[in-house]
């Protein structure tokens, strides 16, 4: 994992010059297709270097990460199946190169889809799950655009500006808690809030 390292390192060495914010915004819209750093780090990193700047930071994540998300629906709409319903060779390239993006992950994703649509795309884009895999995914079973759009929107944006918040409320003092504990907390937060509607679903 030496590469991985090396990639997340030279993503954090954009915090240190004048392109910071731009470098932020491609970094949020790439990850929502194929990169594999999210784009939380340098948002971070920004956000401690400038915090009356940070909700500032946390919208061109948001907006980069919905672009992205909506270059990622389009791959996976206009790319993924050929007519004969066999997947493309662009397809097969995810499958080969992209770790964790398989054929069976594909396949558990649509069953997901088909029970629970906008709670996935939440889930993906709130959660440290590869949101990635979901837009691409979402774009190749032609899941509703608006839908899709909303979800995309409303978890990208509560997972950023909490982070932005959290650092303009708390100062560099929030830094070490965000990179240990953030992820798991947001996928109890996630967790819980489904599973109510679970409840509702199936108990109630």
């Amino acid at each position: 994992m030496n590469w991985f390292r090396k990639l997340y390192d030279w993503v954090l060495k954009w915090a240190e010059t004048p392109y910071g914010p731009l470098a932020l915004f491609i970094l949020a819209f790439i990850e929502s297709v194929i990169f594999p750093i999210p784009p939380d780090i340098l948002l971070i990193a920004l956000a401690l270097g400038s915090i009356k700047k940070s909700f500032r930071l946390a919208l061109f994540c948001t907006v980069g990460s919905v672009a992205g998300a909506f270059a990622g629906y389009a791959l996976g709409h206009f790319t993924w199946i050929r007519s004969d319903g066999e997947f493309t060779g662009f397809a097969n390239f995810f499958f080969n190169n992209i770790p964790g993006f398989s054929v069976d992950l594909f396949n558990n994703i649509k069953a997901l889809f088909n029970e629970w649509d906008f709670w996935v795309i939440f889930s993906a884009g709130f959660t440290p799950i590869p949101y990635k895999v979901f837009t691409v995914t979402a774009g190749a079973f032609d899941i509703n655009l608006l839908m899709f759009f909303i979800a995309s929107l409303v978890s990208r944006g509560a997972r950023f500006f909490l982070i932005a918040w959290l650092i303009y409320k708390f100062g560099p003092g929030i830094k070490q808690f965000l990179e240990k504990y953030f992820n798991i907390l947001a996928l109890g937060f996630t967790a819980s809030l489904i599973g109510g509607f679970v409840v509702i679903k199936y108990v109630l």
